[in-house]
């Protein structure tokens, strides 16, 4: 859990309206796209506060504020407090992730390749970027606040993994279709398992502080026979 950040914080207002759409409701000033880039100001500074911190370290609202180079008064017209940033940060998190993966599953023709490949550029997303090394992607506090989300509020939880769930339904629907996967059970509750199993078992290591022997096979392929043929002998 991210400290400094409860579960007895006020959820946003209406549930059903994305983050942006309900920090925006918020803004008095009637040009939209200027509200939306003030709002998009504070996501990229928590953003970038969340990796470049160190573990277990946190931030806090005036941090954001600073960095951003606003007014505490501009926050608090977007966001009803931290827990609403970070919940704005992380679905900002998943529409891009989900955004990529559409782009590169499209590049496989069968159907059980585009599954396949689904599950392992989602694992590879998934893993933290060592400091220093290659593009930044969402830092382990983020993954940290996604099982606390998932358990304390399992409503906006459903709303932010909606991108991904949408996406790996569309992927598991066409390898059901061609026969590659089995059609009697719910698409819906596979995504669910499938999205959790792929993101916790990516961020395991950093989360645990320990690091997989470097004569292991590739955990991702790993994950994706696992998940192809389960754990039975098929006798």
């Amino acid at each position: 859990m991210i400290s400094g950040v409860t579960t007895h914080e006020p959820a946003p207002e209406s549930p059903a309206a994305s983050w942006r759409e309900h920090a925006v409701a918020r803004s008095l000033d009637s040009a939209r796209v200027r509200a939306e880039n003030r709002v998009q100001r504070f996501i990229d500074a928590a953003f970038e506060l969340l990796s470049d911190s160190e573990p277990g370290e946190d931030f806090t609202v005036q941090d954001v504020v600073e960095k951003s180079g606003q007014s505490l008064r501009s926050f608090y017209q977007y966001f009803g407090g931290k827990q609403e940033l970070l919940l704005a940060l992380f679905e900002e998190c998943v529409r891009s992730t989900a955004d990529e993966l559409r782009a590169r599953v499209t590049d496989e023709s069968k159907p059980i390749d585009r599954l396949h490949r689904f599950v392992i550029e989602y694992y590879a997303l998934c893993r933290p970027t060592p400091k220093g090394k290659g593009k930044k992607k969402a830092p382990v506090a983020l993954a940290e606040f996604a099982q606390q989300l998932m358990t304390a509020h399992p409503q906006e939880a459903t709303r932010a993994f909606a991108p991904l769930v949408s996406l790996f339904d569309e992927v598991l629907a066409d390898a059901v279709a061609a026969g590659a996967a089995r059609g009697d059970l719910s698409r819906r509750g596979i995504a669910g398992v499938v999205l959790q199993a792929i993101m916790f078992n990516a961020f395991s290591t950093t989360i645990g502080g320990s690091a997989p022997p470097a004569d292991d096979g590739d955990p991702a392929e790993e994950l994706w026979e696992l998940l192809l043929h389960g754990i039975g002998s098929g006798k």
